[in-house]
């Protein structure tokens, strides 16, 4: 039976709108589809519709992940790279001091795909002096920052680990700042025109853009809480990190490319998904996550693991490798990052 018509079409229109409660959720979208029967489908809730523009948030690095990967195929980079080829010696220079070494020469790209660089997060963690970016902009200052900035406020925060030290991670922005400034050194061009080039121009995605113009009203307002959540000049910062705009509809094309071999070959696939726990219940790889819950959470109906990416925005894309299933969408919330993910368990469950 095909997902657009009959009672699994009414199923997930019904999450779609019970997920409406106008104090968290006051709009959704998700798109979801599958390559081997073709079907599709789409739905939306409250103030958003199937064409709603948003912001994607770290899904960005989906995007990120498949243009790196598509460069090393080409021989334009390695993932052993160290990043000190790609910078100036004072870029980096007490980038990562951990118990007195400065380890910073020694981060390669593979360390900032996989969070492994024991790198501080620039935008979550506390500095010190106790303030952290994500709480500045929570409280309502709207703030803008550089690449150079953002390294800055990183340097002056402590590492976590050692480069590539067994059995660590720690996801952090800062990895991804790095490597959007590797793209740009590497096609000595500007990252939007490099995702157009690599990403948008091939797959034909006209809503599908990195976030610059601070007059740029395009995408639907965020929330926090039942506020709306105006924060341009930081949208405009994320870059590499989180700064794109895309439908749930176009991104579940991208993640039909991503995993079907369209930038890279899919053998990397199973290096990719080499896995490191960050925090529960998620594992990295290289530019990927999985979500997973254990049987427990979960004794009458299993939940397959899904791999891709969310963002702090309520954006989600993955894909579910047990249903061949891809489903992206938003509900457009930046408090509670838990949110989203009780509706992709719904939406998944409801798909047969």
């Amino acid at each position: 039976m095909s997902v657009q018509t009959g009672k699994t079409q009414i199923r997930l229109q019904k999450i779609l709108e019970k997920s409406i409660d106008h104090k968290n959720i006051f709009g959704t979208v998700v798109s979801i589809g599958r390559c081997f029967d073709d079907w599709s489908w789409t739905g939306s809730a409250g103030n958003l519709t199937g064409q709603s523009q948003y912001f994607i948030a770290s899904v960005t690095k989906l995007y990120i992940t498949a243009i790196v990967q598509k460069l090393r195929h080409r021989n334009k980079l390695g993932l052993e790279d160290k990043i000190s080829e790609y910078f100036p010696r004072d870029t980096l220079k007490n980038l990562h001091v951990f118990k007195g070494t400065d380890y910073s020469d020694q981060i390669t790209i593979r360390h900032l795909l996989s969070h492994t660089s024991g790198l501080p997060d620039y935008f979550l963690q506390k500095g010190p002096d106790g303030k952290s970016l994500v709480r500045d902009l929570i409280s309502g200052n709207d703030r803008k920052w550089t690449f150079s900035e953002a390294i800055q406020i990183a340097k002056s925060m402590q590492p976590h680990f050692k480069p590539g030290q067994k059995g660590k991670a720690f996801y952090s922005d800062t990895n991804f700042q790095l490597l959007g400034k590797i793209i740009e050194t590497t096609k000595e061009r500007p990252l939007s025109e490099v995702i157009s080039e690599f990403i948008t121009e091939p797959l034909g995605l006209k809503k599908t853009y990195l976030y610059q113009d601070i007059q740029d009203t395009t995408p639907e307002e965020l929330y926090y809480r039942d506020n709306h959540a105006h924060l341009p000049l930081a949208m405009t910062s994320f870059w590499a990190d989180g700064s794109m705009v895309s439908t749930a509809e176009e991104s579940v094309v991208f993640l039909k490319a991503f995993f079907g071999g369209m930038f890279f070959p899919t053998s990397y696939l199973s290096e990719m998904q080499e896995w490191n726990r960050i925090f529960f219940p998620f594992h990295y790889g290289l530019g990927i996550a999985r979500f997973k819950l254990p049987f427990i959470f979960s004794p009458f109906r299993r939940i397959p693991p899904i791999i891709g990416h969310m963002g702090t925005t309520g954006a989600f894309a993955y894909y579910c490798p047990e249903k061949d299933v891809y489903l992206a969408g938003t509900i457009n919330q930046v408090h509670n990052p838990g949110l989203p993910y009780r509706l992709v368990v719904k939406v998944l469950n409801a798909v047969h």
